[in-house]
């Protein structure tokens, strides 16, 4: 099994659409109500859906970057804006935190081994 994509509510798809495309994705579907991305890396892709009435979103997504501190000091180069810097946290992750235009939390994160192998790690299988 692997995880295909992830789809994110939004109110706008045009602004929605330029702010992902900031980050640094490729847009592979364009239509008025949908919008698919391409991830720079591997093969994971996410989608956008616009929503006509109001939402709430309480999910959370992660991008992971290597290079976390030089891609947040380009992104904010472009206007984009951070609710928290860079941090490293107690999970062994360093992240920051932002929102898309249409209040989606985005958490940009570099973790390294810790991803897949902190030390706390367990195997359960059914």
């Amino acid at each position: 099994m692997n995880l295909n994509q992830v789809t994110l509510p939004v109110k706008q798809m045009d602004e929605a659409t330029v702010f992902y495309l900031k980050l640094g994705f490729t847009q592979i579907v364009d239509t008025p109500h949908y919008a698919r991305f391409e991830c720079p890396e591997g093969d994971s892709t996410f989608s956008l859906v616009l929503e006509a009435g109001d939402f709430s979103n309480s999910g959370v997504i992660y991008f992971e970057h290597e290079k976390l501190d030089e891609w947040i000091r380009d992104l904010k180069s472009v206007g984009i804006e951070f609710d928290q810097e860079a941090t490293d946290q107690s999970y062994l992750w360093r992240e920051a935190i932002l929102h898309d235009p249409s209040g989606n939390k985005i958490k940009l994160y570099w973790a390294g081994e810790n991803r897949l192998n902190p030390p706390w790690r367990v195997d359960k299988r059914a």
